[in-house]
């Protein structure tokens, strides 16, 4: 399960200072379909603002089977 869910959180954006009741909302229905959040090998944003005065983000999450040998083992790729 990937996409840009619109949440940010510090669970998985260290520079984000929040945690937002919604994510645990998605944790625990991920979890219901035995999916985990993969973390990349390169944290970083997955969002870049050209607006000045906001910051980068990361609301581009992977959720991947828990027994799958590519839980965080993804790479993010990004052309900025």
């Amino acid at each position: 399960m990937t996409g840009d869910f619109n949440i940010r959180d510090n669970l998985w954006d260290p520079s984000f200072p929040f945690h937002s009741s919604a994510s645990d909302d998605l944790l625990v229905i991920a979890d219901s379909f035995d999916l985990a959040l993969s973390s990349p090998t390169n944290p970083g944003p997955t969002r870049f603002l050209d607006t000045a005065g906001e910051s980068d983000s990361v609301i581009d999450l992977m959720f991947l089977q828990c027994s799958s040998s590519e839980l965080d083992h993804h790479t993010i790729l990004s052309d900025s």
